[in-house]
């Protein structure tokens, strides 16, 4: 290695002396016998196995963004930042990495993909695995006590991706949280109706949000026999019911974790029942787990949630479902989650969940994991999974093949004649400062044709043409190109005019 390195120093050092006798333009023969022995000594250090591997790609789990995707992923941003200003939250933000005690024991079995860095400076650091545990440091650290706050921002798993399914190692979250003490239920069911507004304004089909709670999963583990110490290890088997069998399920509590199989039986008949408010009043009355303390609050918090999902018009999309687990360890209370839904192929059979797009829940215990004296602040939140959604949308507009705007540019300056640019450059400075979005050819003499072309290419509503008669009037031309009407328009009412014919919001879709 050493050699090598050796080696590589004096190719560097004879290329700069190549080098520096071309520049003093030294004989031919000179440079001649100095690029021999240069060549000589590449020669000597053989290829670059390094280099001829490299290539040129993103890392894995991650990727670029075009225009045309960043138009699509802004208008999706914008759908749910709105919701979120809406609803009356406060936007934060944290750092991109956290000191690894902060993360640490906050995700259950999930902590294995957590990103860790090397010793900085004496800090050990991992990347941030979602933004709710940074959050609850933040109120912890600030002695916070009440906030509705929305935060989005990339947050890293050491997953294996499944790119094609929205499923990176670097990814966005749109999180939305509701701090502070409250009377039960009522921020719990304005997440959800956030959560179903979000959903409904992308326009990305059928959805169904499930719900359940935390302690009637605790309580069910507890009637059935499940010692403590399974109960989280339980839960994540039991998580994975969306996406596999029941029997597959049994065959990993028993086989893998351990677990008695007249218990797994036991679960079996508790985890595959779903429905609406029916049917928490069908446990309430089940004669084990009422007599449970975890799950009789549980269901009780279930009921009063289902009156204020009524009044808030949204409770034909929430279905109790059992099955629901959610693996992360810091869930408390309510948890949910929405997945979209296939139309079923035959009649009468029910449509088929294909993805989750959002999910949430309580966590009152987590900021008091981060407090010195263990205060607790009572939190409820949401998660919008916005690179599913992105996905879903990408497809939708693939199929329909349907144009994307990747500018918001209003109008463009243009000239009929040649040597007009001093005007357009005025003129188009004059519309910037005004607050127009205006662009102008970078060409000194462009044809009006070609001018016109881009307009249409970039999907440019107006072009203000100037020309040597326009001057003279003191008027600017103004073009529909979609229509390709033309009206002149006086020079000192052109801002106005662009901006009543621009007011409508811009779609890209």
């Amino acid at each position: 290695m050493a050699e090598r390195a050796a080696l590589e120093e004096l190719v560097r050092l004879q290329g700069e002396r190549v080098r520096g006798l071309k520049q003093q333009k030294a004989s031919a023969e000179q440079i001649e016998e100095e690029l021999a022995k240069l060549l000589k000594l590449k020669a000597q250090l053989g290829p670059d196995e390094g280099k001829q591997k490299f290539v040129l790609k993103t890392p894995k789990g991650t990727r670029d963004y075009s225009p045309r995707q960043m138009a699509v992923r802004e208008k999706v941003f914008d759908v749910i930042v709105s919701c979120f200003k809406r609803h009356g939250a406060e936007v934060i933000d944290t750092p991109v990495f956290e000191l690894k005690e902060t993360l640490t024991g906050k995700y259950g079995e999930d902590s294995k993909l957590i990103y860790d860095l090397k010793d900085q400076g004496g800090e050990l650091l991992s990347l941030r695995y979602d933004l709710t545990v940074p959050f609850a440091r933040y109120l912890a650290m600030n002695k916070l006590t009440n906030i509705k706050r929305y935060h989005i921002a990339k947050v890293y798993r050491r997953d294996n991706p499944a790119m094609t399914r929205g499923r990176y190692r670097e990814f966005y979250q749109c999180d939305f949280d509701i701090a502070g003490q409250f009377d039960p239920m009522i921020p719990d069911a304005e997440c959800l109706k956030i959560m179903c507004e979000i959903l409904s304004s992308l326009q990305i089909g059928d959805f169904l949000v499930k719900v359940n709670d935390r302690r009637i999963l605790d309580g069910m583990f507890a009637v059935c026999g499940v010692p403590d110490s399974k109960f989280r290890t339980i839960c994540s088997s039991v998580d994975k019911l969306d996406k596999v069998s029941w029997e597959e399920v049994k065959n990993e509590m028993v086989g893998e974790k351990g677990l008695a199989p007249e218990v797994a039986d036991r679960i079996g008949d508790y985890v595959q029942q779903h429905g609406g408010v029916s049917l928490v009043e069908q446990l309430l009355q089940d004669p084990e787990l009422s007599q449970n303390k975890q799950a009789l609050e549980g269901l009780g918090d279930l009921k009063l949630l289902f009156e204020y999902l009524t009044l808030f018009g949204i409770s034909d999309k929430i279905s109790f479902d059992l099955s629901l687990a959610r693996g992360l360890d810091y869930y408390t209370g309510v948890i949910y989650e929405a997945v979209l839904l296939q139309t079923p192929v035959r009649a009468g059979e029910e449509p088929l969940g294909v993805g989750s797009v959002a999910a949430g829940g309580r966590y009152d215990g987590l900021v008091g994991m981060f407090d010195p004296k263990g205060r607790k602040v009572p939190c409820v939140g949401l998660s919008i999974g916005v690179e599913r959604i992105f996905s879903i949308v990408e497809q939708r507009l693939e199929a329909l093949e349907e144009k994307v705007r990747t500018t918001e540019t209003q109008v463009l300056v243009a000239s009929a004649q040649k040597k007009l640019l001093e005007e357009r450059l005025k003129l188009v400075s004059e519309l910037w400062d005004a607050g127009i979005k205006a662009e102008l050819l970078y060409k000194k003499n462009p044809k009006l044709l070609n001018q016109l072309q881009y307009c249409e290419e970039a999907g440019i509503p107006l072009v203000a043409i100037i020309g040597e008669q326009e001057l003279k009037d003191g008027v600017i031309k103004l073009r529909s190109v979609a229509s390709r009407e033309e009206v002149d328009v006086r020079r000192e009412d052109l801002v106005e005019e662009i901006k009543r014919r621009t007011s409508q919001p811009l779609c890209i879709c």
